[in-house]
């Protein structure tokens, strides 16, 4: 069931370039190349040096990220690496790029280089000069010991990147006395998908030899790739003249327009009982009623509106329950609000309630002359303004308090890694509920039923720490199925600027409590603060009602900035932990247009490494793969994970209650808003 994730990512592919080291390159040496932004990919190689797993990410054009896993007889080792551009190919010039292997950690692998990558016809030739494992065979004086002496010694790799791991070896970047030069060719044939590998390698994979994984090594490796299927490449090498390596990519177009649903059209109740196939009891005489049942059917929740003839405008509130962006579900209501509003209406203003916080006002001018629209600037048609609160609304929904709404997803759990067994899940059924008391008061739950599940308690905690997190084990078979959650919770705002949650019952599957998050977020501006304080108990095992002896309170201030380059948000926050550690976690993430969206983040604390234990500090992933481009129609719904290299206990937050409202919040905020007007624009 494990292949699961893989199947998420498999979904749309190019021509990917992955060496088995996940970076773009050739067999095991990396080239210049990069792959197209926002392009992410697993890549998993086989090997008798390791099983490699690797996590690729395109975060920038100019920028690539990997997480890496190697598992042998002998080590299992997580690890960091980045390429940079620094000039990119053109008539005469080659691709120039700049890279470190481990980036933190114990340098299992550590190497940095510089490579250039040239294409001449059906060639595509890299050189390069490596440092560490990369300068073991064919070196020469390292360049750089020429600007200062300290280039020369490179620390051994048993004092970098901590005892424990984890840590920076910045210390041990380009130093060494001698580089390696390396090199390699890919070779595409004519009119095929197969393409021939040839490299030297300067690693001469001597702690492998010693260690005896491998007899020898060369460092002439060769071998062939097949792009013939349009979701994965494969190759077959052979490698350090002695082994056979296999190889396999499966890659995600993050930022694909592919993945943003068109909306499929229907007959308005406009049209009439017979072609609509709208209820009798709709009176079809009343624009409000007719435009609530298109609403609904469209996955919008039309809440009320006021009509001001003299003023040619009206004025709608609405929530979207359906749209992954925004922008998708402000076209739908224009498209359909043009079609059942009086013609004498020259301006309709959608008042966006998300989640019950109103967020934002989209002020339309509407034109009856479409193809005149459609010649013009018609974004000028569209701007966005705070939101106003509807006073006297000449027209309201009413509904039916207490509601219930139910809903049923298969869910996913994922622990990677593992020092026992590499990929750990559980696969179940979430069945999800929010009671509606009233405007603002909800009653949340979420009750999961286990359908596959291989988690396991063969390896104790081995914390120092109060077991915060690192008995989640437990919770995931003792209470592998159970409450998720259960809880009470009012949301508001004030003066337009001050968003605010209260929540109080059974908050995530560890942990009961009571808590309250601010966020104070201008309108216009990119930057925002916020506030969270919680007071928590550890529930019992099984995932019931039983609660344990341990009871903290954790506190954050947080800072928030919303980048105008590359849809980045970054946010700081700083605070005590479910450990009591005090410190600070740094988040950036990146949400493209699709809905999809990924991150990373890291925690540092009071904590000191040898009660952390491995790993030094909290690090980690994140992913969020929207559900609209695998399902048949338009959904609100994704998977989000979180991928650690390691579960530990400091530095551990409370899931989804320590700064979430920024990012909820993101689809309806100004800076996301003011850049999607052209997608506003009704049909």
């Amino acid at each position: 069931m494990y292949k699961f994730f893989y199947i998420l990512l498999f979904i749309l592919s190019t021509n990917i370039k992955a060496s088995d080291f996940g970076t773009t390159g050739i067999i095991d040496i990396p080239s210049a190349r990069m792959d197209a932004d926002g392009v992410l990919k697993i890549t998993y190689s086989k090997q008798d040096i390791g099983n490699i797993t690797n996590i690729t990410y395109q975060a920038t054009p100019w920028l690539q990220t990997t997480f890496r896993y190697t598992d042998n007889e002998n080590y299992k080792d997580r690890s960091y690496s980045a390429k940079i551009t620094l000039t990119k190919e053109s008539a005469l010039m080659p691709n120039i790029a700049i890279g470190i292997k481990d980036i933190i950690g114990t340098g299992t692998w550590n190497s940095e280089y510089i490579v250039a990558t040239k294409k001449v016809h059906n060639f595509d030739i890299s050189l390069g000069l490596g440092w560490g494992r990369l300068a073991e065979y064919n070196t020469i004086k390292n360049p750089l010991a020429s600007i200062n002496d300290s280039f020369e010694h490179r620390p051994r790799e048993s004092i970098v990147g901590g005892r424990y791991g984890g840590k920076s070896r910045g210390n041990s970047f380009f130093r060494g006395s001698n580089v390696g030069v390396f090199g390699g060719i890919k070779y595409s044939i004519p009119n095929t998908n197969l393409k021939l590998l040839a490299e030297y390698n300067t690693d001469s994979y001597k702690d492998e030899v010693r260690l005896g994984v491998i007899p020898d090594s060369s460092p002439l490796s060769y071998g062939v790739e097949w792009n013939g299927w349009e979701r994965f490449d494969f190759s077959l090498s052979h490698q350090q003249g002695n082994q056979l390596g296999l190889r396999f990519t499966t890659k995600l177009d993050t930022k694909s327009s592919s993945l943003v649903r068109e909306i499929d059209p229907f007959y308005s109740s406009y049209d009439g009982y017979n072609l609509s196939a709208a209820p009798k009891t709709l009176n079809l005489d009343s624009w409000y009623d007719r435009l609530l049942h298109d609403f609904e059917r469209s996955g919008l929740l039309l809440r009320s509106a006021k009509m001001s003839p003299e003023q040619h405008l009206v004025t709608i509130e609405l929530s979207n329950f359906r749209y992954n962006s925004s922008a998708d579900a402000i076209k739908r209501a224009l498209t359909l609000s043009q079609i059942h509003v009086p013609k004498y209406i020259k301006k309709i203003n959608i008042l966006l309630n998300e989640n019950g916080y109103k967020a934002v006002m989209v002020e339309y001018i509407k034109n009856n002359n479409m193809k005149k629209f459609e010649a013009n600037n018609a974004t000028n048609m569209i701007s966005l303004s705070p939101p106003k609160v509807i006073i006297n609304p000449t027209n309201i929904t009413k509904f039916k308090v207490p509601s219930i709404n139910f809903d049923a997803n298969i869910a996913a759990k994922f622990q990677l890694f593992d020092p026992d067994l590499p990929v750990k899940h559980q696969v179940y059924l979430k069945i999800g509920s929010v009671v509606n008391l009233s405007q603002s008061w909800n009653l949340i739950g979420s009750y999961h039923i286990d359908l596959d599940n291989n988690f396991d308690m063969n390896r104790g905690p081995g914390s120092v720490l109060d077991h915060v997190r690192t008995d989640i084990n437990r919770y995931l078979v003792e209470g592998e199925t159970g409450i998720d959650s259960l809880y009470l919770e009012r949301y508001s705002s004030i003066y337009n600027k001050i968003y605010y949650r209260l929540y109080l019952g059974i908050l995530e599957s560890m942990y009961s409590g009571l808590g309250i998050e601010v966020l104070y977020q201008p309108f216009m501006s990119r930057v925002a603060f916020g506030a969270t304080i919680n007071k928590v108990i550890k529930r019992g095992y099984e995932r019931n009602f039983e609660l344990l002896d341990y009871t903290t309170t954790t506190g954050f201030l947080s800072a928030y900035y919303a980048s105008p380059f590359y849809n980045y948000d970054l946010a700081l926050h700083v605070g005590r932990y479910l450990a009591g550690d005090k410190g600070a976690t740094l988040e950036v993430r990146r949400t493209f247009d699709n809905g999809f969206a990924v991150g990373a983040f890291v925690t540092l604390t009071n904590v000191p490494a040898a009660d952390f234990g491995e790993g030094s500090f909290d690090k980690g992933l994140f992913f969020k793969i929207p559900f609209d481009s695998f399902s048949m129609t338009n959904t609100k719904a994704g998977l989000s994970t979180v991928i650690r290299s390691l579960q530990r206990d400091g530095g551990q937050k409370l899931d989804d209650f320590s700064g979430r409202l920024w990012h909820d919040l993101r689809n309806v905020r100004y800076d996301n808003l003011i850049k999607n007007k052209q997608r506003m624009l009704p049909k």
